[in-house]
């Protein structure tokens, strides 16, 4: 049987694809200019002084670019992020352990944070 044209799961080509449509830097990210400002001054004043970026939260209706956002502020810093959402943080044992596997000066983005169970 051949495969379906139509399916709830994504194939690696269209990962790809969807990686490679994302801006990669605050200058490719259209919109939110005042927002790419700030960033910039914080992403620049951060590596000047060597270290990580300080906590940034990202708020917005779902579509916004907070993901997409994210993932340009980790390559502006040249760290690595990890992404996850709060409903799959489930107990704290499952952020320790998040947490517990980050380097310094990686990225955590916590999607859905408002989802976060409170145990």
């Amino acid at each position: 049987m051949p495969d379906r044209m139509i399916s709830p799961k994504l194939r690696e080509e269209e990962v790809a694809l969807d990686a490679s449509l994302r801006p990669q830097r605050l200058s490719e990210y259209l919109g939110q200019d005042k927002i790419k400002e700030n960033l910039n001054i914080f992403i620049a004043a951060a590596k000047a002084r060597g270290e990580a970026l300080d906590h940034v939260l990202l708020y917005g209706p779902p579509g916004l670019g907070k993901t997409t956002l994210a993932l340009v502020i980790a390559n502006e810093m040249g760290v690595n992020i990890k992404i996850t959402s709060g409903p799959a943080i489930e107990r704290a044992g499952d952020l320790a352990a998040i947490l517990t596997n980050l380097r310094r000066g990686d990225i955590l983005f916590i999607d859905e944070v408002h989802r976060l169970s409170r145990v």
